[in-house]
């Protein structure tokens, strides 16, 4: 191992190596690629910065000039990725290596100058590193080596385009190192297409997953889900403990469940800014604060220390997500416990969740009330305080309590003291029992008012319950039923509200409505039928203020056309026509003879040839038409002139026939004249000048 190397391994109190650290250390693979499976926790990161050392520096340990970046790292996540640039930054801290973090929700261009004042060892996301190189200002020229933290992450998150656009962009001679908790089929082809001879390394198989994990399976009732929560918390009393959720919203609600019990809570999602993010990880890092509530956004890569308790507020979609989220506890040797709050309905998911993970986990009842304050007072009997000398000035103090209070009374009023500092437990219910239903009691005595709006004024009791209690000073639970009439509304009161309620209202109420006191419940009568319920035995009753109508005894389903009366006489048959047999409108016949179709081909061969019919022309075509009836716009006038009473056809007019079209000139002869349309000549005019159009004085020309 490299000497620098070495000296900042035992400066940080590394004794030994980690699994996963002496295989990628092995000389044998100096200058391989690597693909490596190792589980969460195992000093993945230390792993691949040790790996990586002899590709980067030369044989004195040092990093030369900083010019292009020798190395990129790439990780799924903003946190994960500041946090192995924190890593690496110790590991590197004497060989002269210069960081750079390209990461989204950061100032980019303060990232541009970064890399601009040259960086050996670059971390950042895939988004962002991809907007750096094709803007140009992170180029990879002079890459060495490339390392993919957490690629099946990357990939389920939508990332491989990004990938692949960042590997086909850095030199081919460069060493490319895979590390994933699992290799599924897109990893292994993503390794064969951009990995020369890849090292498979696998250091997951052989123990159990998560072995300095204990798990717990906690059956709650489904209203103490949130409960169960807090009771977990506060009988671990955890240095850190992280909580997980699956949604942003139910976050924020248990942030702010979590900070109303006196908690010191942070949360940790993917809609804060980096800013905030960062600053809830560190929060959580000095001790300011001990729960940190997330969405799977922290279950890849956060170390945080002194992790002791990961809560499954809502089970993990799928085991990946359930081993990540665990392994954020009992890292590099610690214990840990990874809690499940499993509601009766979860219970099947969770059972496949730990049998598909090949995880034994103890079926457990949440922490009650009691056991927390027996377990608070374990801790206060064996704190390490009791064993401490007594300064002068505690002892001065406790002589002054030994002179006003006995023995028993101190020991009492400083276990009340420690309690305080703390949240109360919450009292949990059987998971067993199924959720009761609460019964709503007896009305009691009550009266009747009744409204001067019902079902005809569309009044509702969504409208009329907010009414009446703002207008009478009333609460819900002075008000029982409200029975909506035809013309009234009764509404039931308290007996002994109902003074007050007439008192405050005086008899009228907003939109004027009045509202008077009513001898008791409406009548309900009869429920009229319905449509559906087929004939009813008596007419329908009309609605209030409908118009009323005649009735008709003598109706009936059947009957749907009045009865014919008796001075209606009946329609006589309509007498066949002289000639039998139809004929259509193609038929030619002039004399009797077969009807001639316009398609039938003469018996010579040649073309087909529509006949003109011999016969009488139809009735609208016969020229002995009476003069006086109106002739069609369409038939040509014998002999008149335009402006006879007959409309001339279409057409070139005859000779010598004139156009008041315009008046800009004559027209020609045989150009086309419609008479008695409108002279648009002067409104094509120019002021003072001649027409538009061609040719002089002529009148314009329609295109």
């Amino acid at each position: 191992m490299i000497q620098t190397l070495q000296d900042a391994l035992s400066a940080r109190g590394y004794d030994t190596l980690t699994p996963v650290q002496e295989a990628v250390t092995a000389p044998e693979l100096d200058g391989a690629d690597l693909l490596v499976s190792a589980q969460t926790g195992s000093g993945k990161t230390v792993g691949f910065g040790l790996a990586i050392g002899p590709t980067l520096l030369d044989d004195d340990g040092k990093m030369p000039p900083a010019n292009t970046p020798v190395a990129l790292i790439v990780a799924p996540t903003r946190e994960l990725a500041m946090q192995v640039q924190r890593e690496l930054a110790w590991l590197y801290a004497d060989t002269g290596a210069r960081f750079a973090a390209c990461v989204g929700g950061m100032d980019m261009r303060d990232q541009r100058r970064a890399l601009e004042r040259g960086a050996h060892i670059v971390v950042g996301t895939p988004g962002r590193l991809t907007d750096h190189i094709r803007r140009g200002s992170l180029k990879l020229d002079g890459l060495k080596a490339a390392v993919l933290d957490e690629a099946d992450e990357m990939l389920d998150l939508g990332f491989r385009e990004d990938l692949e656009f960042m590997l086909a962009e850095a030199p081919s001679t460069k060493r490319t190192l895979m590390f994933s908790a699992t290799v599924p089929a897109m990893i292994a082809t993503l390794a064969k297409k951009y990995q020369n001879d890849a090292v498979r390394v696998n250091t997951v198989g052989g123990g159990r997953q998560h072995s300095d994990i204990q798990y717990q399976a906690m059956r709650v009732h489904p209203s103490d889900a949130e409960n169960a929560i807090i009771n977990v918390l506060r009988f671990h009393d955890a240095e850190n403990a992280i909580v997980f959720a699956n949604t942003r919203a139910t976050v924020a609600r248990l942030t702010a469940r979590l900070g109303n019990r006196g908690l010191a809570v942070v949360s940790l999602s993917g809609e804060l800014s980096q800013t905030e993010r960062t600053h809830a990880l560190q929060a959580m890092r000095d001790g300011r604060a001990k729960v940190c509530v997330a969405t799977d956004v922290a279950a890849r890569g956060i170390d945080l220390p002194n992790l002791d308790l990961v809560i499954h507020a809502e089970l993990p979609t799928n085991t990946e997500g359930l081993l990540h989220r665990s392994g954020r506890t009992g890292r590099a040797g610690r214990k840990g416990v990874s809690a499940l709050v499993v509601p009766p309905k979860a219970t099947s998911k969770a059972e496949r969740l730990l049998k598909w993970a090949k995880i034994n986990a103890e079926w457990v009842a949440a922490p009650s009330a009691d056991d927390i304050l027996k377990r608070d007072e374990e801790r206060l009997l064996s704190d390490e305080s009791w064993a401490d000398e007594i300064t002068p000035e505690e002892a001065a103090f406790a002589e002054k309590l030994m002179a006003q209070y006995d023995a028993e009374t101190i020991a009492a009023g400083y276990l009340r003291l420690y309690r305080a500092h703390h949240s109360a437990p919450e009292e949990l219910s059987d998971p067993t029992t199924a959720p009761k239903r609460e019964e709503r009691k007896p009305f009691g005595p009550s009266a009747w008012v009744a409204l001067s709006k019902g079902r005809n004024d569309r009044a509702e009791p969504r409208w009329i319950l907010p009414l009446i209690c703002r207008m009478g000073g009333l609460t819900k639970d002075q008000i029982g039923a409200i029975r909506i009439q035809p013309a009234e509304t009764y509404v039931e009161l308290t007996a002994d509200s109902i003074d007050g309620f007439m008192a405050a209202t005086g008899g009228k109420l907003e939109d004027g409505m009045t509202v008077r006191r009513a001898d008791g419940p409406p009548d309900s009568g009869p429920r009229p039928a319905k449509r559906s319920d087929g004939p009813s035995d008596g007419p329908r009753a009309p609605k209030p203020g409908a118009p009323k109508a005649e009735a008709k005894s003598d109706w009936s389903p059947e009957k749907t056309e009045p009865a014919p009366s008796a001075d209606m006489a009946p329609r006589k048959p309509r007498a066949p026509k002289a000639d039998a047999g139809p004929k259509k409108r193609w038929d030619k016949s002039a004399d009797g003879d077969a009807p001639k179709k316009r398609w039938d081909k003469p018996a010579d061969g040649a073309a087909p040839k529509r006949d003109k019919p011999t016969g009488a022309k139809p009735a609208h075509a016969r020229a002995d038409r009476d003069a006086s009836a109106p002739k069609k716009r369409w038939d040509k006038p014998k002999g008149g002139k335009p402006g006879d009473g007959a409309k001339p056809h279409r057409g070139k007019p005859g000779p010598g026939a004139t156009s008041d079209r315009s008046s800009a000139g004559p027209s020609k002869p045989g150009s086309k004249v419609r008479p008695g349309a409108a002279n648009t000549g002067q409104r094509m005019e120019r002021p003072g000048g001649k027409p538009k159009g061609k040719g002089g004085d002529k009148g314009p020309r329609r295109k």
